[in-house]
């Protein structure tokens, strides 16, 4: 996605609990601008996760350049959609299809 990537690994250790991870490097921006991105991750973690997240994985968010100026509607868009993606792979692996 233009705003950042994710990440997301099955633990496959038989609990349920999904856990996010954030990471905004220094190429992205100042102390603030980071800051400010991982708030708004955070704050898109706890609104989407519960409903559209991989339960017993790990997800990864990593801040894009760009994903400071997205508007937090097509971040909120974009997470659903990339989570979406990411179910319909796991889907296609588990079936014998290659992802």
């Amino acid at each position: 996605m233009p705003g950042f990537v994710l990440l997301v690994r099955d633990r496959r250790d038989d609990d349920p609990t999904m856990r996010i991870g954030i990471t905004v490097s220094k190429k992205v921006g100042n102390a603030v601008v980071r800051n400010r991105m991982k708030r708004r991750f955070r704050a898109l973690a706890r609104e989407i996760l519960p409903t559209c997240g991989h339960p017993g994985a790990d997800h990864v968010l990593i801040g894009r350049a760009s994903g400071i100026e997205r508007a937090f509607d097509q971040l909120r868009t974009e997470l659903r959609k990339a989570l979406a993606k990411i179910a319909r792979r796991g889907a296609d692996t588990r079936n014998g299809a290659d992802a």
